[in-house]
């Protein structure tokens, strides 16, 4: 088993940044990948970034060059820097982390971008 704990959520007004931070703690293996996604209320959940444990790196469209995903190998910590918040950006994230043929999640922390 594999429990994912995520911190850095909150409320900010746009053009503000935030940066959220996942650690992993259980049965990793070293071969991984971790990422976030989101949720919006009304909406699916959707891809935001992700990171191999070669940081070969994966982003949404609508997040390019506002989100860099970055990694802690020796801590199995993955972060998300957020800058240029935009009240689209509002959901509920959540981080993921996909290891030995299965994917595990966070419990979701809530990002709120006021306009």
């Amino acid at each position: 088993q594999v429990q994912l704990v995520e911190s850095g959520g909150g409320l900010v007004q746009a053009g503000g940044s935030l940066r959220l931070s996942c650690a992993a703690s259980g049965r990793i293996f070293s071969i991984n990948t971790m990422g976030w996604y989101r949720q919006a209320p009304g909406k699916l959940r959707e891809l935001v970034a992700i990171i191999a444990s070669g940081s070969s790196t994966n982003y949404a469209d609508s997040v390019k060059g506002r989100f860099t995903i970055s990694r802690d190998n020796a801590k199995n910590t993955v972060f998300l820097q957020m800058n240029n918040l935009k009240p689209e950006d509002t959901a509920v994230y959540y981080c993921a982390i996909y290891t030995g043929g299965h994917d595990y999640w966070g419990q979701g922390t809530q990002v709120t971008v006021s306009s």
